[in-house]
């Protein structure tokens, strides 16, 4: 029987020279917020102490008790922007934000539910994964997390033709990178049947299923952590790879069920 995925991160694993920027978005978050955050965590590299120093963003996810507002992301915005400029020891901070509600819905149950519960890491507040289930490598919950390539092919391809600069296409290298990986890994999760964050072993993990695809996603996932301003790479991911996945995934777990909230 497939193992239960274990929540991953803590702030006990925060290296040294993370703690300050920490300290400092906790105090930013309570003053710009207040009463309307319910909670909020970090995710990523920062909580799972992996980060590289100079190199690494820093992840964010507020949840709060109402829908958020044009002015709660205008809010958002600003701290990240303040806190990017105030610590070298971060490149960029990422902050997502979403009412209690939309977290904690049946929708989102095997998607954003899954995210605070297993991804996420507590910061302030109280913890969401409380109202949340234990959560299995499912085939469900592949199709919920990234049964949506084929839309986000479509979204590259716009941005990439966009693009203006070499700052613009290095970053949508990296995300569109990280999101190839965790795509591949997340095709075959429920016969590997455990889960893992670090994205050099998703595609290890993944090229164990498809060992003809298994070099260009060591490749990926080397491009995640150290992006190219390549438009090439791009037409890869939108015309070779990024279809036949999009394919296969649709093949294997189905489609992502429809969001009403996003275009």
């Amino acid at each position: 029987m497939d193992r239960y995925i274990e929540r991953e991160g803590s702030l006990g694993l925060l290296q040294p020279e993370f703690k300050p920027v920490v300290a400092a978005l906790r105090d930013q978050v309570e003053r710009h917020f207040g009463a309307r955050l319910h909670s909020a965590y970090l995710y990523g590299s920062v909580p799972r102490g992996t980060a590289r120093p100079g190199r690494s963003d820093l992840d964010v996810l507020l949840a709060l008790h109402e829908e958020p507002t044009p002015a709660d992301r205008a809010e958002a915005r600003a701290v990240a922007a303040e806190l990017d400029a105030g610590f070298e020891v971060i490149d960029g901070v990422g902050m997502l934000l979403f009412g209690r509600s939309v977290l904690l819905s049946e929708l989102e149950r095997h998607d954003l539910g899954w995210f605070v519960a297993c991804l996420c890491t507590p910061l302030l507040g109280d913890d969401l994964a409380d109202h949340l289930p234990r959560y299995r490598p499912t085939s469900l919950l592949a199709r919920e997390t990234n049964g949506d390539l084929g839309d986000a092919l479509a979204r590259w391809r716009r941005q990439a033709a966009e693009a203006s600069d070499d700052a613009q296409l290095r970053s949508l290298v990296r995300g569109a990178s990280r999101k190839i990986v965790r795509t591949a890994f997340t095709l075959v999760m429920p016969r590997h049947g455990d889960w893992t964050s670090d994205l050099a072993e998703q595609a290890e993990v993944f090229g164990r299923y498809y060992p003809d695809r298994a070099e260009q996603l060591r490749k990926i996932a080397a491009l995640a952590g150290n992006p190219v301003a390549d438009r090439s790479v791009l037409t890869m991911y939108t015309e070779d790879l990024g279809p036949w996945l999009a394919a296969e995934y649709l093949t294997t777990h189905g489609a992502k069920s429809p969001r009403p909230y996003e275009s």
